[in-house]
């Protein structure tokens, strides 16, 4: 005898479905509050002219720890990977493809992330330096070049939500998601 739970989709269906729109809401808002973070940072640097080591930016102000711990960093770029990842599924046709490209873009630079991380619990060093250095990093400063992997990882995102919004009803179909207006306007007729 099957049980009740049987018919019940799992997390990862749940968060591409009926949940996806709260899903990518939340995604979102981190990604904005680290925006927000390398955003200040910059602001201190290039506009207040305070040397890169003292612009912290929001949070690393009052927790110093937070900006120097590649743990911290790591994670975020692990966590952003993971996100990539699970809600790639709510998207389809040319909303996926552009997330497909953020979720790429998102590995490099996690990979980045764990250089660093390596070389910070290891004691070596790329390149021979004195602190840790991504390979890029080689040849762009960490605050602009992180910066730009923000950048490009963003850019796809947003644009993968924009077109994933106006989703044909093929693609609503396929992920069963309900972000566009026209699939919440289709459930409440159904509804009704």
């Amino acid at each position: 005898m099957a049980s009740l739970d049987s018919h019940r989709p799992g997390l990862l269906a749940s968060l591409n479905g009926k949940y996806h729109r709260a899903a990518l809401l939340t995604f979102a808002l981190v990604v904005v509050a680290h925006w927000a973070e390398h955003l200040v940072q910059a602001f201190q640097i290039y506009a207040l002219g305070w040397k890169t080591a003292d612009a912290r930016g929001v949070l690393g102000i009052p927790f110093p720890k937070l900006i120097s711990s590649e743990w911290l960093h790591y994670g975020y770029a692990i966590v952003m990977l993971i996100f990539l990842f699970a809600l790639r599924k709510g998207f389809a046709g040319r909303s996926r493809q552009w997330w497909n490209l953020a979720l790429g873009l998102q590995f490099w630079h996690h990979i980045e992330h764990l250089l660093l991380l390596i070389q910070a619990q290891s004691g070596w060093r790329l390149g021979g330096g004195t602190a840790p250095s991504s390979i890029i990093q080689l040849f762009i400063p960490r605050v602009e070049l992180h910066l730009f992997y923000n950048t490009i990882v963003t850019i796809p995102m947003i644009i993968a939500m924009i077109v994933h919004r106006k989703a044909s009803a093929v693609e609503r179909q396929l992920t069963g998601c309900t972000c566009s207006p026209e699939s919440r306007r289709e459930l409440a007729t159904a509804a009704s």
